[in-house]
């Protein structure tokens, strides 16, 4: 099975971009005090966070940590984009128990 680079680091892109996304979306969702589906977004993050993590642990391997896989501005942006990804899964998790926490003291 031959490697394909640019569609590995397009798959750490979008996952790592639906990740955020429906981080974003239970934030949206517990504003609107709909919990479960804030929940549902929580988790559907954490999915696309963890398909995007295996791509890296994957590329990360290949390189062998001595330069092996090219090191290019779309593979930068890719790891950016997961790491903001799982940053903002992490806040949109505090942000929705905030909001819970708030309704219920109401």
């Amino acid at each position: 099975m031959e490697f394909d680079l640019e569609q590995t680091v397009m798959e750490l892109l979008i996952n790592a971009g639906e990740a955020r996304s429906n981080a974003m979306m239970a934030i949206q969702h517990a504003r609107k005090k709909e919990w479960e589906q804030a929940d549902a977004m929580l988790k559907a993050s954490d999915d696309a966070a963890r398909v995007a993590h295996k791509v890296q642990t994957q590329l990360i391997g290949l390189d062998e940590g001595v330069g092996k896989i090219p090191v290019n501005l779309i593979m930068v942006h890719s790891q950016d984009h997961l790491m903001t990804a799982m940053l903002c899964r992490d806040l949109a998790e505090e942000i929705v128990l905030l909001r819970k926490e708030m309704f219920e003291k109401q």
